[in-house]
C-alpha cells in the first residue's frame, strides 16, 4: 500500500494478465511489484496536466491476417509478398522476429533466416476496415486525435479525466474496448509529451501499458539505446557511437552547443529528444494540428527486369495515379515532378521538371513522368525499378485558360468520384485503362492513401 508521503516511481505498467484492480510499479532497473491502483496517491493528479497517449497495434498486419485465418496464430508469419520475390518485408510476427526478420527486410532474406516461415501478400482493405474500427473507438475517448501511420496513432487526453478517470484507468478502459471492439491488441505509452508517449509504447509491448510520471522523462530515457529516439538511423547511432554517446543518458550529458556544433539543426533537436522534450520534425506540433507533406512519391520494384515500353508506361501511369490519390487526399497541388529510374544493373538516375501551372491530376502527372522517362530512358535497356515523386506544393492551382480549366474541373471531378470508390472498395478498385497493364500489387506499407482521419476525396 502507497501513503501520500510515498515518493513517486518512474514508471507504471498495467499487466492485463493481473487482476483489474492492480498495476505494476517498475522502478529504474524494470523490477516489479503489484500496488491498489485506487490507492495511488498521483491518480489524483491535476487534470490541466498535460496526458498524451501513443496507441500502437501490436503486429498489426499479421494480427489482421490471424483474424481470416486463425491457422496463423502462434506461426512464424511474414507479410508483404511471397519468399521468392524482391521486394521487403511489410511485418513479421514475434515467432518471426525470434529469427531476425524485420519489416523494410528483402523477402528473400527473411525466407533464408526463416525458412519455415509462412509468408503472406497482405490485404489492403482489410487493414483500412480494421484501422477505420480503431479510429473510431479512439475518437471516442478523445476529440484530438491524429493517425501517425495506419497502426499508431496519438491522443491527447488533457482534460479528460472527469471523462475517462486518471490516465491508467483511461488507458485500460480504451485497450479494453479496443479488444472488444476489433479483437485486435495494442500497446499504450503515457506521458506528457508525444516523444515520451512513442518510446514507452514501444517498451510496453506487446500487449502493455507504460506510464511516465511527470518529471521522470529524463530518468526514464536515460539508460535506453540510442536508437531508441525516434529519428536516430543507422548513420546517425555511427556518428554518436563515434563520440561514446551509447545511451540516452550519454547524449543527455553534452551540451547543446556541442550537439549543434557537430550535428546542425539536429543536434538540437536530439538534445531535446535526450530531456524528453516533443523536438525536431513531427514532434514540434501538437496532437490533431494537420502538416503539410513536403513530398509525395510511390515506387515500383519489377519481380522481373522488363524494357517493354507499354508495361513500363502503364506502370508510371498506375503510380501517377498513386501520386495523385495522395495530392488530392491533402488538398494539395504539386509545381515539380520528378522521375526515378533504376536500371537492371542499379544504376539509377532521377530527373525532375517544373509545371507552369501545379496539378493534382493523374494524366497531367503522367505525361511529365513519361516524358521525362522517354528523354532519359536508354532505349532497350531493362528496368528494375520505377517512381514518381511530386513536390514544391501550394494550395490550389492558379490556371488562368478558362477553356483549359473547365477540361481539369472535369477531370477533377472524375478522379475525385474514383478516390471515393477506393476509399469505399480499395485501391484497386479504379484505375484508368492507361494505367490497367502496369497494375500490380499494392505494397504493404503502414502510411496507404485514405488513412482514418485524414482528408477524404473531394467533391
Amino acid at each position: 500500500m502507497w501513503g501520500p508521503s510515498t515518493a513517486l516511481p518512474s514508471l507504471l505498467d498495467v499487466n492485463f494478465a493481473q487482476d483489474d484492480a492492480a498495476c505494476y510499479r517498475r522502478n529504474s532497473c524494470f523490477s516489479a511489484d503489484i500496488i491498489p491502483s485506487d490507492n495511488l496517491p498521483w491518480f489524483r493528479m491535476s487534470t490541466s496536466l498535460k496526458t498524451i497517449f501513443h496507441v500502437d497495434m501490436d503486429a498489426f498486419f499479421v494480427s489482421v491476417e490471424e483474424l481470416f485465418d486463425p491457422a496463423l496464430k502462434g506461426k512464424a508469419v511474414v507479410v508483404g509478398g511471397q519468399r521468392d520475390e524482391r521486394g521487403v518485408v511489410s511485418a513479421a510476427s514475434y515467432e518471426a522476429r525470434k529469427f531476425a526478420v524485420h519489416s523494410a527486410m528483402p523477402l528473400r532474406t527473411a525466407a533464408k533466416l526463416c525458412p519455415h516461415a509462412i509468408f503472406v501478400n497482405g490485404h489492403p482493405e482489410r487493414y483500412h476496415e480494421c484501422s477505420e474500427k480503431v479510429y473510431r473507438v479512439l475518437t471516442s475517448f478523445s476529440p484530438l486525435v491524429e493517425m501517425a501511420s495506419i497502426d499508431e496513432a496519438y491522443l491527447d487526453m488533457t482534460g479528460t479525466a472527469r471523462l475517462h478517470g486518471p490516465p491508467l484507468r483511461a488507458a485500460h478502459a480504451l485497450h479494453q474496448r479496443i479488444k472488444s471492439d476489433t479483437q485486435l491488441n495494442c500497446s499504450i505509452g503515457i506521458s506528457s509529451s508525444r516523444l515520451i508517449s512513442k518510446v514507452s509504447s514501444a517498451k510496453a509491448k506487446p500487449h502493455g501499458i507504460l506510464w511516465v510520471i511527470p518529471g521522470q522523462e529524463a530518468k526514464f530515457l536515460a539508460p535506453l539505446d540510442i536508437r531508441d529516439i525516434p529519428g536516430v538511423g543507422k548513420v546517425t547511432e555511427q556518428n554518436l557511437q563515434a563520440l561514446g554517446i551509447h545511451r540516452v543518458g550519454d547524449l543527455a550529458r553534452f551540451d547543446d552547443a556541442f550537439l549543434a556544433e557537430h550535428f546542425g539543426k539536429w543536434g538540437l533537436a536530439l538534445a531535446g529528444k535526450a530531456r524528453g522534450e516533443d523536438a525536431g520534425g513531427w514532434f514540434d506540433t501538437e496532437v490533431g494540428v494537420d502538416t503539410d507533406a513536403k513530398s509525395i512519391s510511390h515506387e515500383h520494384t519489377y519481380n522481373e527486369d522488363t524494357a517493354d515500353l507499354e508495361q513500363i508506361e502503364s506502370t508510371l501511369m498506375r503510380l501517377s495515379e498513386m501520386v495523385g490519390r495522395r495530392l488530392r487526399e491533402s488538398r494539395l497541388h504539386a509545381r515539380t515532378i520528378q522521375l526515378k529510374l533504376r536500371y537492371k544493373d542499379f544504376t539509377t538516375i532521377t530527373r525532375a521538371h517544373s509545371l507552369a501551372a501545379a496539378t493534382q491530376l493523374d494524366t497531367e502527372i503522367f505525361e511529365e513522368a513519361r516524358a521525362l522517362f522517354r528523354k532519359n530512358w536508354r532505349k532497350g535497356a531493362q528496368v528494375r525499378l520505377l517512381g514518381v515523386h511530386a513536390s514544391s506544393f501550394q494550395a490550389e492551382s492558379k490556371q488562368e485558360d478558362l477553356l483549359e480549366g473547365g477540361r481539369r474541373q472535369r477531370w477533377q471531378q472524375a478522379l475525385s468520384a474514383a478516390d471515393r470508390l477506393r476509399d469505399r472498395f480499395g485501391e484497386s478498385s479504379v484505375s484508368l485503362a492507361s494505367g490497367l497493364k502496369g497494375g500490380f500489387r499494392e505494397r504493404i506499407h503502414e502510411n496507404p492513401a485514405g488513412l482514418p482521419g485524414k482528408g477524404k476525396a473531394q467533391d
